[in-house]
Parts: structure tokens; C-alpha cells; sequence
């Protein structure tokens, strides 16, 4: 089979379920990956044999896609930050909006006369959050936690195919009294999908992706965020911060929050879509 007839067969297969150029971008995704192609390759190259092995691999592939499993999961594989990060369904999958936290928080510092020691990130998942902010800011000592062992097991094996070194510990942040050092940046992307927002979400990622990652419970949809600005007040250097990703319905509350738990310099942030989606705070002492 060549690369053009395997590409109709696909196209044909999946063209009732998902936008045209979303098709071709799942095609070229996994040619990539299981031709070892470029993607330039796979486009002038219709011609080129397909074995059997590579055929089944892809066809294998259509049927995960006709039950909307995320093509990311499919491949083990998603770019984050210029960087390439294994993933499974033990992990969420990283999205462009924290490539923005993890942006704005490098701009800020890494060009600056004083140099940050220690960096901590809640609730790590996948890892990409620490290990680009360790490969982006080399000199800093960054730690990550997290409740489960095998997110834990998805971020160790990233630190070393990104070549960075980060200190990944198991901790339920809940029920933390204690962090292990003080921190000049704890950074934290955690559950903040309220429950009741569940009917506006993709069938793809309430079937797939980890409810643990994602949501939080209506009663108190700030949890996550009030237990970290607390240990981040035993835990912080002074005028140390704290940089978050946050529900966009939720900025107002959390800036009522964070100023009740002490800190100062409160300032939301919008991601490229104009939703404020980022906040960052200091510790005021």
C-alpha cells in the first residue's frame, strides 16, 4: 500500500465524524510517527510504501478515532512548549493555556539580575509545567508533586527524554502540612472544572482524560487554590509568588481569596483569547 491510497482509506473513514482538515492533521500525526517522516515528507512523498505493520498501526488508529479517543493519547505523544512530552491516560493532556503560565512566568525571570533558586509545581501531571521551566530556567532547583504514582511514573520518564532534572515527589496537596523547602515560585495548574460545567465539555475528554485532573466539586470549586496560597504563606521566601491557571468564571473570586489569605500584587492575566485565565500573587512580607 502506498501513502496516498492509506490516506483516502482514512479520510473516508473518519470524514463523517471530524472537520476535513482536522482529518488530515490526525493523517499527517501519524505518518509521522509511524513512517518516520517530516511532515513536508508525508505530503511529497504519496507514492512512498507503506508496510503492513505501519498499515495496521494506522487502521488500528481510525477505530480509536471513530470513538473520539484523543489523537495525543493514540500517538503517546504531544508538543508543549517546544517540547516533546509522552503522554497516557494517566495524565492530562497539556494545552496551549499553560504553555501561557509557563511564558509568562520565563519572560519574567529569566533575564533578571537575581536569579531564582527553587521553583515547586502542584500538581504535575505529565510534568510539563517543571521540566520546561527547568529547561527554560537551568539554574533553578524545581520540584514537583503529585497525588498519583503514575502521573508521577509519565513525569519522570519526560524529565529524561527532555534531558532536565527535577526533584518529583508523591503528595496529596490536600492533606500537606508541609513542603519540603522554601520556594521562590510555586506554580500550580489545578483542578478548577466545576462539576456542573460538565455538559459544556467534549465527550472526548470527559471519556478519556483523568477526572482527578480536571474537576473540582461545586461546593467549593476554590479548594485547590486556598490550600496552596496557604502553605505558600509557610512556604514562600519573602515577596516570593505564586502563578496559577484558573477557571475564567472564577478571577474575581480568587482575587477576594488571595487577598484574604494575605498576599498582595494580585494581578489576573489573559490568555490569547482575551479570557483571563492566569493569576499571579505575592507574599506579602
Amino acid at each position: 500500500m502506498k501513502i496516498i491510497d492509506l490516506k483516502v482509506e482514512f479520510i473516508d473513514a473518519l470524514s463523517d465524524l471530524y472537520p476535513s482538515q482536522e482529518v488530515l492533521s490526525f493523517f499527517t500525526i501519524l505518518a509521522e510517527k509511524h513512517l518516520d517522516l517530516s511532515r513536508l515528507e508525508v505530503a511529497l512523498k504519496p507514492n512512498h510504501s507503506v508496510s503492513l505493520t505501519v498499515s495496521k498501526k494506522i487502521k488500528n488508529a481510525i477505530q480509536r478515532l471513530r470513538k473520539f479517543e484523543p489523537i495525543q493519547y493514540i500517538v503517546n505523544e504531544v508538543e508543549f512548549y517546544n517540547l516533546k512530552f509522552y503522554v497516557n491516560r494517566n495524565v492530562f493532556i497539556p494545552r496551549p493555556e499553560t504553555e501561557e503560565l509557563v511564558f509568562w512566568i520565563v519572560d519574567r525571570h529569566k533575564n533578571r539580575d537575581s536569579k531564582l533558586r527553587r521553583i515547586l509545581d502542584i500538581g504535575t501531571g505529565s510534568g510539563c509545567i517543571a521540566i520546561s521551566l527547568a529547561f527554560n530556567l537551568p539554574d533553578c532547583e524545581v520540584s514537583a508533586f503529585d497525588i498519583s504514582s503514575e502521573a508521577l511514573d509519565v513525569a519522570r520518564k519526560n524529565a529524561i527524554i527532555n534531558n532536565v532534572n527535577v526533584d518529583f515527589f508523591k503528595e496529596d496537596v490536600l492533606n500537606c502540612k508541609k513542603l519540603p523547602k522554601k520556594y521562590d515560585i510555586i506554580v500550580s495548574n489545578p483542578p478548577y472544572i466545576i462539576e456542573n460545567e460538565k455538559n459544556k465539555m467534549q465527550s472526548n475528554v470527559l471519556k478519556y482524560e483523568p477526572d482527578i485532573a480536571l474537576f473540582v466539586n461545586n461546593d467549593d470549586p476554590l479548594l485547590f487554590y486556598r490550600k496552596i496560597a496557604q502553605l505558600g504563606q509557610k512556604h514562600l521566601i519573602s515577596e516570593g509568588s505564586i502563578y496559577f491557571e484558573i477557571n475564567e468564571y472564577l478571577g474575581s473570586e480568587l482575587l477576594i481569596l488571595f487577598k484574604t489569605e494575605g498576599y498582595k500584587e494580585i494581578t489576573l492575566h489573559k490568555d490569547i483569547f482575551g479570557k483571563y485565565r492566569m493569576v499571579k500573587c505575592r507574599r506579602d512580607e
